[in-house]
């Protein structure tokens, strides 16, 4: 529930609707006397409710805030674009490390889950990037969810969502294709110059576009507890530079941090600032101040772990798992199934393959996120105006068919040595748009669920399943290749 609501408020509120309000429901109209803040231009009530301060980040322009939301697209896609690239590379690995075909996709599984310490030796300093690699792309996982869920309100949440995975998987997809013509024509190395560049870049978009976005909501009892006199100070302070014609800089005076009134005022009256904010100069500073700095380390280091407990946390890690585990898959064996008899296609030809995965990820963009938005707001209508999570996940239905169609389509397609045009055209792009799909939706509910965790979330929700079960999927899945290969060999 991302309303502020004392517990009086609360239960006035559960007595006008005869329901008992929940985490994660939220209320999507006015009820009886209380009004909420609303859109510009519509009646679309806005959770969690802006503050009247201008530099809430729910109050943000139009242009901050996709300044912001930029940046943090561009870190997720550059962040991402490197590890996965090296499928269409392996056999130029193999020749350059004289290593065979399961040992060079170890470059790939040690950046995905970062062990394989014991091979440094091996091979040097190339693992060793591997596994950096795999450490630095970390954030592109965390990061912008948590962006979302700051600058955005709860009715957009789905499109910006699957702009993320869009963006994550976008990356994972546009690596092969890249990295395969590069290889055949100006060497592997400088494909990893290319992400150098891409870094460079996303550094200074960091730097230039990305303010800080996190904002503390003050809650009723919060302001109930405050000092009266240390208000009263605040007042005369702030009241004292207005006479004075000095620099007023935000103070968290009684005016600025009293909850607005329930009452039928008008939204431009209770937030003139709603889409014309901007950040302030402190929230483009380097470092934000943290008054417990030490118990906030060790609640991000422990909040992941026990929100793996949560059933709603585990469902939205098992289907993200197993979504990926599709694209995943193809990812790392179309090398070997395509540059093999009776295919024998070059690396090149391989990574422009993934075009059908990108091509079918856009599509997911444009259905998944609105139309998941639209599921949930039409159950919302029906239910009073009353928002639950689940309330989206319908929209999952027609992608689990679509993952099951791509799913069919690969491996039949490639046990049977079918033409590669209804292996690429229908079973990659039903990889690519339900792995922008279902993880959206998924991730859209736990967040809607546990919004002041978001970023905890996508530490050890996604991380986990995209480290665990669709890593041991994709190990299987090549040791059975390679073991009917061997076979046929001896045969």
């Amino acid at each position: 529930m991302e309303m502020n609501y004392d517990d009086q408020e609360l239960h006035r509120i559960e007595e006008q609707l005869h329901t008992e309000i929940l985490p994660g429901t939220e209320i999507m109209t006015d009820v009886g006397t209380h009004h909420f803040v609303k859109g510009s231009g519509s009646h679309q009530v806005l959770v969690p409710q802006p503050s009247a301060d201008p530099n809430d980040p729910l109050n943000w322009s139009s242009y901050h805030k996709a300044a912001a939301i930029t940046a943090a697209s561009f870190v997720t896609f550059s962040q991402g674009f490197g590890p996965l690239a090296l499928a269409p590379m392996f056999g130029y690995y193999m020749e350059e490390f004289n290593c065979t075909l399961e040992e060079a996709i170890q470059f790939t599984g040690v950046c995905i889950l970062v062990l394989g310490f014991s091979n440094f030796f091996c091979y040097g300093s190339f693992m060793g990037a591997s596994a950096l690699n795999g450490f630095g792309a970390g954030p592109a996982e965390t990061i912008q969810p948590s962006v979302i869920a700051d600058i955005y309100f709860l009715h957009d949440r789905g499109k910006w969502n699957t702009l993320y995975w869009v963006c994550y998987m976008g990356s994972l997809m546009l690596g092969p294709i890249v990295a395969g013509p590069m290889a055949d024509h100006i060497g592997w190395r400088n494909f990893w110059w290319l992400n150098v560049a891409m870094l460079g870049v996303s550094l200074a978009m960091v730097v230039f576009m990305f303010p800080e976005t996190r904002w503390h909501r003050l809650h009723p009892n919060e302001i109930a507890h405050s000092s009266p006199n240390s208000s009263a100070n605040e007042l005369k302070a702030f009241t004292e530079k207005i006479e004075t014609g000095a620099d007023i800089q935000q103070v968290p005076s009684a005016a600025s941090i009293a909850i607005p009134d329930l009452e039928a005022t008008e939204t431009a009256a209770r937030d003139p600032h709603l889409g014309k904010g901007k950040p302030s100069e402190t929230q483009w500073a380097l470092f934000q101040k943290n008054a417990h700095p030490l118990r906030t380390i060790i609640l991000d280091l422990w909040i992941p772990w026990k929100l793996f407990a949560f059933p709603i946390v585990e469902f939205a890690s098992f289907v993200t798992s197993w979504s990926c585990s599709s694209f995943l898959t193809i990812n790392l064996t179309q090398a070997q199934a395509f540059a093999a008899p009776p295919y024998n296609l070059s690396s090149q030809t391989i990574g422009f393959m993934n075009f059908a995965i990108l091509i079918g990820a856009l599509i997911g963009l444009l259905t998944a996120g609105p139309l998941s938005d639209w599921v949930s707001a039409y159950y919302t209508s029906r239910n009073n105006g009353i928002r639950e999570p689940e309330m989206r996940l319908p929209a999952m239905i027609p992608y689990v068919f679509i993952m099951l169609i791509g799913n069919i389509v690969v491996s039949v397609g490639w046990d049977k040595h079918w033409s590669w045009e209804p292996i690429v055209i229908i079973g990659f792009a039903c990889a690519g748009i339900q792995v922008a799909a279902l993880p959206s939706i998924v991730s859209t509910y736990a967040v809607d669920s546990y919004k002041p965790v978001a970023g905890s979330l996508f530490i050890r929700g996604p991380d986990y399943d995209e480290r665990g079960p669709y890593y041991t999927v994709v190990l299987v899945w090549n040791t059975i290749l390679l073991q009917r290969e061997d076979l046929q060999e001896v045969e």
